[in-house]
């Protein structure tokens, strides 16, 4: 055992080192000042320099080659230490570190650009970006498919050739459910003004109402939502607008969804490989879940009514099954992260395809833009109208995460088979949810996911949990349901 304690050792300050990046990543996005930018770059550059160092050690190999645990813990450590360090060593040391000094860079860039509605101001930077990672991408490949190397990053075990399979198979329902769908009279969307400061105060009473430890976590803000860290400090950011506060809401409860999943790892993994999530498809099937199967439920939506009359006073609906309607509208958007669950996953299939094309070289940065408006006409049947609308909307391709896209709807079908064993696991759940009380919810997805970390691979946890085999008929069927039932088809 002496060659795995050294290991792990080894692996715990490695891990800890990491917690840092996180932290200056989760500074750039909130409160870093504008002129820091080329700084942090370099210091993102500096750390991951460090990181690249340990993550591809010699010595890693040996103690791998040694160490023998003799439990299912200890062997799941080893599997993941060793697809880690096999990916390590095949990046060269200064490809690792120009990366980070690029993509830190480029998230200012995006965000400018964004702001500013100038793609061309972006480009150049992306150009760089995309460049990269491609070398990354071939460089872990091995001659294989480079998008395949990328998207193992974030879903292991997992092919483009398997996700593009469930989307062909989800797509014809979902266009033809949208379809039935935006023939039917529209429910009332939100009107008027929402104090900030209100919105955020109700958006921290969501948090903590969904189960965030905030003794071990906090809510700032940021242009783009996301939650950050593991263990003893995971952080999440929302945003706000004034005429939307569903938006912040929402945001909210779905990293809320995020953070809950690493802080309900069991903390005997704390800091090494097993102690955070272990695929972006399961973190999504967690926020998903908490935001849209649980918080744009019939029953948490009366709960949520009563809330925003108690913080805004009387906002122009009527009552709570109006206001059920108005939560889950199904309408005409252009942002991802605002979209309704019935067009979500249109979204990211959209997403996956340019960004495979763009790592196979069949598509140019400069053509991004007019290849995204081309398609989203194709998709939804209007024309983008502005950038930010369009391909500057999201920050992954800024800072380097191809292949993390198609995750997101992963999640929503993990979600789906989730969602179906929930429910017959707590009988009380629509009832608990009306009182605004989730724990039956969130306490069994504690317990059959969010406390086992990356103990089991990413399809084994959800097919654990839902005794079901992973797939996309179970989210079907709700959607089906849900906006059948609210539409009347």
């Amino acid at each position: 055992m002496t060659a795995f304690n050294d290991l792990m050792a080894f692996q715990r300050e490695t891990s800890a080192l990491g917690q840092i990046a996180g932290r200056l990543g989760w500074d750039q996005e909130t409160v870093m000042p504008r002129g820091a930018t080329a700084q942090r770059a370099e210091e993102m550059a500096a750390i991951e320099a460090v990181l690249h160092a340990r993550r591809s050690d010699p010595r890693v190999a040996d103690w791998l080659e040694q160490a023998a645990p003799q439990d299912a813990v200890g062997q799941a450590q080893l599997r993941e230490i060793r697809r880690a360090y096999d990916r390590a060593v095949k990046v060269p040391a200064d490809l690792a570190t120009a990366i980070a000094r690029v993509t830190s860079a480029a998230q200012g860039k995006w965000a400018q650009a964004r702001a500013d509605e100038d793609v061309s101001a972006f480009l150049p930077v992306l150009a760089e970006v995309v460049s990269l990672k491609r070398q990354e991408g071939e460089a872990l490949a091995q001659g294989g498919d480079v998008y395949d190397a990328m998207v193992e990053d974030y879903e292991p075990y997992t092919t483009s050739a398997q996700i593009a399979a469930i989307f062909d198979e989800m797509r014809p329902r979902l266009v033809t459910l949208r379809a039935a769908v935006l023939e039917r009279p529209e429910p009332a969307a939100l009107s008027g003004s929402f104090d900030e400061r209100d919105q955020m105060r109700l958006s921290q009473k969501l948090a903590e109402t969904f189960g965030y430890d905030l003794n071990n976590g906090r809510v700032d803000k940021a242009v783009h939502p996301f939650s950050s860290g593991s263990g003893l400090d995971v952080r999440i950011t929302t945003r706000t607008s004034e005429t939307d506060p569903f938006n912040c809401f929402y945001s909210t409860i779905h990293e809320v969804g995020h953070a809950a999943y690493e802080q309900g790892i069991d903390r005997d993994y704390l800091l090494t490989p097993l102690g955070s999530g272990v695929s972006m498809g399961v973190h999504e099937s967690q926020s998903r879940i908490y935001e849209n199967q649980l918080g744009r439920s019939r029953a948490f939506t009366g709960w949520l009514f009563d809330q925003m009359k108690e913080a805004f006073g009387d906002f122009g609906i009527a009552d709570a099954d109006a206001f059920y309607a108005t939560v889950n509208r199904v309408h005409n958007g252009y942002i991802r992260t605002e979209a309704d669950e019935v067009q979500y996953n249109l979204h990211i299939m959209l997403r996956f395809d340019l960004e495979r094309a763009l790592m196979a070289g069949d598509l140019q940065v400069s053509d991004l833009e007019a290849a995204w408006n081309d398609r989203f006409k194709a998709d939804f049947g209007y024309a983008v109208d502005r950038p930010s609308n369009g391909c500057l909307q999201d920050v992954h391709w800024s800072v380097g995460l191809f292949g993390y896209f198609p995750t997101y709807s992963l999640g929503n079908v993990y979600a789906g088979c989730l969602y179906q064993a929930l429910r017959g696991a707590v009988p009380a759940l629509d009832a608990q949810l009306a009182e605004g009380d989730t724990s039956g919810a969130t306490g069994w997805l504690r317990e059959n996911v969010q406390q086992h970390g990356g103990l089991y691979a990413p399809r084994e946890i959800i097919q654990r949990a839902s005794g079901v085999e992973p797939g996309p008929e179970p989210l079907l069927g709700y959607l089906e349901e849900k906006f059948g039932g609210l539409y009347g088809l």
